[in-house]
């Protein structure tokens, strides 16, 4: 069936900020879909409020709106774009439910848009739990015994028949918001309460317990004619009680019977029939008792999910691409597969290797969450390995996790005797695996970890095979003869864990590996198990054995000039998909230029890792030895002009020094520069040399000079360790009790680098500054102030481009600065400077001369493509071979954080120096309150039109800027409710207010009120260790009930102008092609 001519515009709603949950793969799915519908010849109107992605580069659709994605807002942009139809499948649960809102509104009817991939009956099915049940019923398909409540009531009705433990799931959510496991009856309150909150039609399903028996997941396409294909069987290693974003997977499945896998096949496609999705990629989740091989349907998603990512890059076969040519009438057998050229669509991808994910965890952000694996999602990224064995799939993936592992690496168990060991591996904790591996090693029985994990023992005798055979390392040494060599490489021993286990370095091993003529080689990924041949180089390293004398590696290197990216392995809070996004467009850009792009990855939610991003893709992990063993292969033929390693953030860093030592040519800012700018000692030297001020500070290798420090500079004071990303590390000091805390913990954290000891800047205005050199211009491409304090980290605190309150002299006087550090640095390539101004005083915070967080936004908003431009430099061009942009812009963008606090029940929301958002949205408007009004819009804050304002501010904070605020929301019609001695300071500056009392001064007081409904927005700035302990339950309130609230005198201003600024106009909508040209 050819494809449709009766459509010719089509709306894709992206899914917005990144969040726990829903990650940067519906970036890479969105960015596919546009990429393909394009290529039909549709006009593509894209929805995002997401800066950050490849999806919004203004030449992916025709028409780019990144604005607030709320039913309201895509209305507006429906009416202005008239599309005829809307692809809801691509934006995650947000593209969903979005999708139907807007069917409920009327807005689709009065439009004539048409939702195509999947219907709204189709999407009610699957994602109402009570219809999807009586869909399954009609199959004869058995569902967990369950039953279905929309209010607390119903809840405890239930209690009698399910019975605990039970698992509550609620509707139209994803990665398991809301839900959890009820062990018992305050669990089950707790959890039926969340769920009935987090679920926006007030539904939950609850379960009963399937603990403990094992999950699967199905990835099926379908088409029109009703052909259907299975692209992956995926098996979480972990079972069910974990949600499958935080659970290990393999695939293929590798547990289940033929007979059992058949029927999970055939039964998964019927699913998609009866639910109704016509056409595109669906996920069907199963689960089966080991016991008894009793198999239920958990769920299933009528849309390219997280695991859609997964199973595309494991297999080769771009789901999302396929999907969106699906909905507009194509049928399997008339698309080619890309990666064999001779083979169609409809041929079922078989794969000859084990692809293992992992998931990444950032627990260490959050003091105060445990570590604890529910069925609510909390990892933040994944990483992804192949091999051609489990051993060497599970310890690849080990190694790719970012995490300081190099295999399965000796786990400390805290006390002492079997039950020590019992409690840690009963435990669903993130490194479970490897303390299974320790019990081993202690010689628990794997009957025994069986019956207190319920991991399969298929996977537990082959973790015993990896332990086993490091025991036989640590006694007899490195293997002395290529062979033995081979063997234990082709078990995925990684060079550095051989070093660990046989006392050597991990220099030395390789000096060995490699005298023995033991190499890596390369497979290609072909869809079909080489059946045909891969015309597309997607490749993973293995070692195998010598075949007639031979070891038939497939990499087949061209004789180009090529340029290797290294990528930024998985996502993680600090490190996410702004990094990502600098190595597309250095693929991009150097591929127009006529260079060979190598992209080294391993992180398969990415469009870096798209087989078609750039010429030949390394899906590998990001350590020396993988990337050397490639660059082996890769200067085999052809030249290699050098490797960039300043776009995916700290991660290929690390590996600069190593890979310069080893002779590689490494493009762009030398290491050592790099270095400079990193190592606190060496950076004041060049401050001081520049005649630039830093905040006035001492660096501090022990304790005891932390304290010396300490006292000299006053507190308080801000802790900055060395080569730290995402502000690792980094905290606002108050006292002497705290820094003692702090201060072991702090400098372990840079090894032998020092930490600095800062005077902190209280009420600083921050500023971010990115810039290009070539090593003699500079071109300063936007400066953004902070709408937070200088304090909170960079990555967390709003800000503007342009600055919406710093005069002309202070942003030239911050261009002249910036240029002198370029130069001064002999930056080649992008650069990124943090100031903060005091007094109309200048301070430099830090440099790093490399691709910041902040680039995707700054070309965003400027419409310059400074990543592709910075690309280029460091290949070898000159500045003054691009177009420029001022950054000096006539409208206002402003980027705010998204921060996953609602996942991490018990942790202070108060922000600080360490960075904890997970993603950001940006709002383009003409005036500043506007922008910012449309950036709250999109982080999910939803402001009052009427009610109460709660009002306390420290009183350093009492001043221009809160007054403002409390004027404007005063002006709006809110009561102002304030605590004593701020509503005696407003009351002397004319503002009325009710007083309340403080958390400790006695009941009812300010948290009883907000609990009680009687809250609708919040101001409160705090300060001091007691004050800010004392806060606390304000800010956990006003989260859990979704009460905006703003912990900063300069945020709270900013959203008494937004406020105001709501009720002056209508919001206006613009797509990004028209406002930057």
């Amino acid at each position: 069936m050819p494809k449709r001519t009766d459509i010719s515009s089509i709306m894709i709603i992206g899914a917005g900020p990144i969040i726990i949950g829903q990650a940067c793969e519906f970036d890479y799915s969105g960015a596919q879909a546009c990429k393909a519908l394009k290529e039909e010849g549709y006009r593509v109107i894209l929805v995002n409020s997401n800066p950050a992605t490849i999806m919004t580069d203004p030449d992916m659709a025709d028409a780019t709106y990144v604005e607030p994605i709320t039913p309201e807002v895509v209305a507006k942009i429906i009416e202005k774009e008239r599309p005829d139809a809307l692809l809801p499948t691509m934006g995650g649960q947000t593209g969903l439910n979005t999708a139907l809102a807007l069917d409920d509104m009327g807005v689709l009817k009065k439009f004539g848009v048409e939702m195509i991939g999947a219907d709204r009956k189709a999407i009610e099915m699957a994602e109402d739990r009570k219809l999807f049940r009586e869909a399954m019923d009609r199959l004869g398909i058995e569902n967990p015994r369950a039953t279905i409540a929309e209010t607390m009531e119903e809840c405890m009705d239930a209690l009698d028949d399910i019975g605990l433990p039970a698992i509550i799931r609620p509707a139209f959510t994803m990665g398991g918001t809301g839900g959890g496991i009820a062990y018992n009856r305050e669990d089950y309150i707790h959890y039926c309460g969340t769920g009935l909150d987090a679920s926006p039609v007030s539904q939950i399903l609850i379960d009963e317990s399937l603990l403990g028996w094992k999950e699967f997941e199905m990835e099926v396409v379908r088409d029109k004619a009703d052909n259907a294909i299975i692209i992956c069987a995926i098996e979480n290693v972990d079972p069910m009680g974990v949600h499958t974003g935080d659970s290990i997977t393999v695939a293929p499945a590798l547990t289940l019977t033929d007979k059992e896998y058949q029927l999970m096949r055939t039964q998964s496609i019927n699913v998609l029939r009866e639910i109704g999705v016509e056409t595109g990629g669906s996920n069907v989740q199963w689960s089966v008792n080991p016991e008894d091989g009793r198999m239920v349907v958990i769920e299933m998603n009528p849309r390219v999910s997280r695991s859609s990512a997964l199973a595309s890059k494991a297999t080769g076969f771009p789901i999302a691409k396929i999907a969106a040519k699906l909905a507009v009438g194509y049928t399997l057998d008339e698309l080619d597969n890309d990666i064999t050229k001779v083979t169609p669509a409809s041929f079922e991808p078989t794969i000859d290797y084990v692809v293992t994910k992992i998931p990444r965890f950032t627990f260490e952000k959050f003091p105060g969450a445990e570590p604890i694996l529910g069925t609510a999602m909390k990892s933040v990224g994944e990483a992804m390995a192949i091999g051609r064995t489990i051993h060497e799939s599970l310890q690849k993936a080990l190694a790719s996790l970012e995490t300081g592992l190099t295999g399965f690496d000796e786990m400390e168990i805290e006390g002492e005797g079997e039950a020590a060991i019992i409690a840690a591996i009963s435990k669903q904790t993130p490194d479970r695996m490897l303390l299974i591996a320790q019990a081993m090693r202690e010689g628990m029985s794997l009957e025994d970890i069986h019956t207190h994990t319920k991991f399969d023992p298929w996977f537990l005798e082959r973790i015993k095979e990896i332990v086993d055979e490091e025991a036989l390392l640590r006694e007899n040494g490195l293997p002395t003869n290529a062979v033995e060599m081979r063997r234990i490489k082709m078990m995925g021993f990684s060079d550095a864990r051989l070093a660990t286990l046989t006392k050597n370095t991990e220099t030395g091993v390789r000096h060995s590996r490699l005298a023995m003529n033991v190499k890596a080689c390369f497979k290609r990924i072909d869809t079909c198990a080489a059946e045909f041949e891969a015309q597309t180089p997607y490749m993973y390293s293995t070692y195998e054995a010598d075949a007639m004398g031979t070891v038939e590696c497939e990499a087949r290197p061209s004789d180009r000039k090529k340029v290797v990216i290294l990528g930024g392995g998985p996502n993680r809070i600090g490190q996410g998909i702004e990094f990502d996004y600098c190595c597309c467009h250095a693929c991009y850009a150097l591929t127009a230029a006529d260079y060979e792009t190598i992209m080294i990855n391993c992180n398969p939610e990415t469009v870096s890792t798209d087989y078609d991003t750039s010429d030949r893709l390394y899906f590998e992990p990001l350590t020396l030895e993988s990337v050397l063993e490639i660059l082996r292969v890769e200067q085999g033929n052809g030249t290699l002009h050098g490797v960039i390693v300043q776009f995916g953030g700290q991660t290929p860093l690390k590996l600069a020094n190593a890979l310069e030592a080893e002779g590689i040519p490494i493009l762009g800012t030398s290491p050592d520069a790099i270095d400079l700018a990193e190592d606190r000692e060496r950076f004041q030297q060049l401050l001081h040399d520049l005649d630039l001020k830093q905040p006035y500070n001492g660096l501090a290798s022990s304790p005891e000079q932390a304290f010396e420090i300490a006292k000299d500079v006053g507190y308080p004071l801000v802790i900055r360790p060395s080569y730290v990303l995402g502000g690792r590390g980094m905290e606002i000091v108050r006292d002497d009790a705290q820094l003692t805390r702090y201060i072991n913990a702090a400098i372990s954290l840079s090894g032998d680098n020092p930490v600095l000891l800062d005077s902190y800047l209280t009420g600083a205005i921050e500023v971010d500054v990115d810039a290009l050199c070539d090593g003699k211009n500079v071109h300063v491409a936007g400066i953004m102030e902070h709408i937070e304090e200088a304090g909170v980290h960079s990555g967390d605190s709003a800000c503007s481009l342009p600055p919406y309150s710093l005069d002309a002299d202070t942003i030239a006087e911050l261009k002249r600065q910036t240029e002198a550090m370029a130069i001064g640095l002999n930056v080649v390539g992008l650069m990124n400077v943090q100031f903060a101004i005091k007094d109309g005083v200048i301070f430099v915070l830090e440099v790093n001369p490399r691709a910041s967080r902040t680039v995707p936004f700054v070309a965003k908003a400027t419409g310059s493509p400074i990543a592709s431009i910075a690309a280029r430099i460091m290949a070898g061009e000159p500045l003054s071979n691009f177009d420029l942009v001022d950054p000096n812009i006539p409208y206002y963008a402003v980027k705010e954080a998204v921060l996953p606090f609602n996942r991490f029940p018990g942790v202070d929301t108060l922000l600080g120096p360490e960075m904890r958002s997970t993603g950001e949205v940006m709002g383009l408007d003409k005036t500043f309150s506007r922008a910012f009004l449309k950036s709250q819009m999109g982080a999910g804050v939803d402001f009052p039109v009427e009610g109460n304002a709660f009002v306390s501010i420290k009183d350093s904070d009492k001043g221009d800027m809160i007054l403002e605020a409390a004027r404007n929301v005063s002006d709006l019609g809110f009561k102002i409710v304030a605590t004593r001695g701020t509503a005696e300071y407003l009351a002397s500056n004319g503002i009325m207010s009710d007083v309340v009392n403080k958390v400790y001064e006695g009941r009812p007081n300010i948290v009883d009120v907000m609990k009680d409904g009687g809250i609708q927005l919040v101001f409160n700035t705090t300060e001091g260790v007691q004050s800010i302990e004392d806060s606390r339950e304000i800010r956990s309130v006003a989260l859990y009930d979704r009460i905006p609230y703003y912990t900063t005198a300069a945020g709270c201003r900013a959203a008494s102008r937004a406020m105001k600024g709501r009720t002056e106009s209508e919001i206006e909508v613009h797509p990004l092609q028209s406002i930057v040209g």
